[in-house]
């Protein structure tokens, strides 16, 4: 039996890619979260940017730093984020879920923007995992609950994605959100702090506003992911909330099981 704290699954929103330049509560908040945590054994970043039909988790040893968007500054594509891979965490990943191991898949900008915020050393293992555009809330829910273990082995399981993400109506420097975006966020905020799967995992239906939140999927599924990944009775910590360039929601939750601590501060020195 292990004597390690199990960590909080977590879900992030990475706004856009210049979240990493520009000064916004956004990037502060991604700023402190790592020290917030504490310094996990491993971690297993769920990217809304890698798709895939089936789950499939990252084996590579040194997983590249993957620029997958254009028309950014220059300065986004020199950067790297050059963490060792986790071969064994995409094994046990495997034995868990049954993902299909990709020994050749880096980090996408979904995993490396928050984690280099987050932890900046580099130095923590990374693996990464898929969302399956073509399930279910339901279906991430469930693939959440099979990576539960790896919480009580240290690993770190962070959800990167997007809590409101509608690039259709995208504007740029815009600090306010409309009413549809505000009244999904609210409508997130009150499915996780009851833990109510069911509706997490029937979102479409349970929010009018949701596919104007979202109007494709996949910046949503990583977070009933983590939801998943706190067990079948999860209890939420809501870590940041706010709105930037008018459609992008910045939201962020911490998940634990309800016999077990909430998110450790680790600002208690």
């Amino acid at each position: 039996m292990s004597d390690i704290t199990p960590l909080p699954s977590v879900f992030v929103s990475h706004g856009a890619p210049t979240l990493i330049l520009e000064p916004s509560a956004g990037r502060d908040f991604l700023a402190g979260l790592g020290r917030r945590l504490g310094r996990p054994s491993a971690i297993l970043a769920v990217s809304a940017h890698w798709t895939t039909g089936v789950p499939a988790v990252s084996g590579a040893e040194a997983p590249e730093t993957i620029h997958d968007f254009y028309g950014f500054p220059d300065a986004l594509y020199r950067m790297r984020y050059p963490a060792p891979g986790a071969p064994a965490l995409a094994g046990r990943v495997a034995d868990l879920a049954g993902a299909v191991v990709d020994p050749s898949q880096g980090l996408d900008h979904g995993a490396w923007v928050p984690l280099m915020l987050m932890y900046p050393e580099a130095d923590i293992p990374v693996a990464q995992l898929s969302v399956m555009p073509r399930r279910s809330a339901a279906d991430h829910i469930a693939l959440g609950r099979a990576l539960e273990p790896l919480r009580r082995d240290g690993v770190l399981i962070l959800a990167s994605g997007g809590a409101v993400h509608n690039l259709r109506e995208f504007r740029f420097g815009g600090t306010s959100a409309a009413p549809w975006a505000t009244g999904f966020a609210g409508w997130l905020d009150r499915t996780l702090e009851a833990g109510d799967a069911d509706a997490l995992g029937n979102w479409l239906d349970a929010s009018p506003d949701a596919r104007r939140a979202h109007p494709t999927d996949e910046h949503f599924l990583p977070l009933p992911v983590a939801l998943g990944a706190a067990g079948p009775r999860p209890r939420t910590e809501r870590l940041h909330a706010g709105f930037e360039h008018g459609s992008l929601g910045m939201h962020a939750y911490a998940f634990t099981a309800a016999d077990t601590d909430p998110a450790r501060d680790a600002d208690s020195t």
